[in-house]
């Protein structure tokens, strides 16, 4: 998984970049690139879905390389592109994301003294998950004016698509996970790795921290076309879901064009 990842990251870095390193009419204008990390909230089969305990313990780590294509401005002579609304308001946000986490049971069922009790709170999961994916960021305030320090923030949401990868990981401490598996979800755990793709929608805002950076804000809302992101099916009376992800980060991001 973590090669597939480095190789994901080196490819994208190449495809936007490579050709404007060895060409240089082609130009930086209108492009910027990024780093981006923070919590990452999981909403599987793993404890009840809205169970405030659930969902604020069952945590991982994200991190991703962010590339964008800035309209607002022209490659071939450095300057602002022709103004339209499009132009002012729009970017389109390229990304590799990485993120993992330990997933547990939480809830009445999982407190309960007694076998299953025991079985829930004994199973632990891991999910491992790459994305690779295209956003279209709209901006209500003018980029322009946000670049030329009309204001500090500029707020936005987004929408856009990921293509997915994952590889799951489920066992119990008490032992064999077969042995020692509560009723529910037997038949139904997988440590099959898979592919999928994802709907995401997200918003945030940028800072502007100088002529050639920003800091960014960043929360997403992540709908996968599968529930075996965490290696166990949904066909069970808990959660009839597929696997949804929150992923709240922070980055920083550098104008190749100044």
């Amino acid at each position: 998984m973590a090669k597939i990842f480095k190789s994901l990251m080196l490819g994208l870095l190449f495809f936007f970049f490579g050709k404007g390193a060895a060409s240089a009419q082609v130009g930086l204008v209108g492009q910027e690139i990024g780093i981006v990390a923070g919590p990452v909230a999981y909403f599987t089969d793993y404890g009840l879905r809205w169970n405030l305990e659930t969902n604020s313990s069952n945590v991982g780590l994200g991190i991703g390389l962010v590339y964008y294509l800035n309209f607002a401005y022209r490659a071939d002579c450095d300057c602002y592109a022709r103004y339209s609304y499009f132009n002012d308001h729009f970017r389109v946000r390229a990304e590799v994301d990485y993120h993992e986490g330990e997933l547990n049971h939480y809830g009445p069922l999982a407190q309960k003294e007694s076998t299953g009790g025991e079985q829930l709170r004994a199973m632990i999961g891991k999910a491992q998950v790459y994305e690779v994916g295209a956003h279209l960021e709209y901006y209500p305030l003018s980029i322009r004016d946000y670049t030329a320090f009309a204001y500090p923030i500029a707020p936005y949401v987004s929408l856009g698509f990921n293509f997915v990868g994952f590889d799951p990981h489920t066992y119990s401490t008490l032992g064999p996970l077969e042995e020692h598996i509560f009723p529910t979800f037997d038949g139904y755990v997988s440590q099959e790795a898979g592919s999928t793709w994802s709907v995401v929608a997200g918003g945030g805002f940028r800072y502007k921290l100088g002529v050639s950076s920003d800091l960014v804000m960043n929360m997403q809302w992540r709908y996968y076309d599968t529930d075996w992101l965490d290696g166990l099916d949904h066909d069970n009376p808990q959660n009839k879901f597929n696997d949804m992800m929150f992923w709240l980060n922070f980055g920083y991001i550098y104008y190749l064009n100044f």
